[in-house]
């Protein structure tokens, strides 16, 4: 679960807080965390795209210069270059960086909907009315959703499509 999360130590939630204190210290953990996800899947969509693009450069590239298989030099490139399409073909699956992007997009989503509940929450309600048990099972959907991302990448890595 490392590759999703910054190094957070697995704590519980600060003792001896305020209800609108402990709602505002969740609301930061999810924003934190918002942040750090929408980093990585930038990082990972630019890597998958910029693979796919390669990709489809040395396939035409390659392709083309098949096509003037009259000059033994240029046989010899285009050949090169579908050894290197198929070498930079794997780089994808084994990286799995489309997988990742999608997975971050999927724990944004998630993400903005726990912070838009609590906030409302939060703006909705008298400081003094907020109840700290539903402040804690926010926290628990928070905790859940990097729970279930972890899961998720080890499923993931384990099968064939990683391959």
């Amino acid at each position: 679960m490392q590759a999703f999360r910054k190094s957070v130590p697995a704590v519980p939630l600060a003792a001896g807080l305020a209800p609108a204190e402990l709602a505002k210290h969740v609301l930061e953990r999810i924003e934190r965390d918002n942040a750090h996800a929408r980093q990585r899947k930038r990082r990972f969509r630019w890597r998958a795209v910029s693979i796919r693009l390669l990709l489809l450069a040395l396939s035409a590239a390659s392709t083309i210069i098949l096509g003037l298989q009259n000059l033994n030099g240029w046989t010899g490139v285009a050949f090169a270059l579908v050894a290197v399409t198929t070498v930079v073909g794997a780089l994808e699956p084994f990286f799995a960086w489309r997988s990742l992007w999608v997975l971050m997009e999927e724990v944004q989503f998630r993400l903005y909907r726990l912070r838009d509940e609590l906030s409302f929450y939060i703006a909705s309600t008298p400081p003094e009315r907020i109840d700290p048990h539903l402040i804690n099972e926010k926290f628990e959907e928070y905790q859940a959703v990097w729970n279930q991302v972890g899961l998720r990448w080890l499923e993931y890595r384990r099968t064939d499509a990683a391959n």
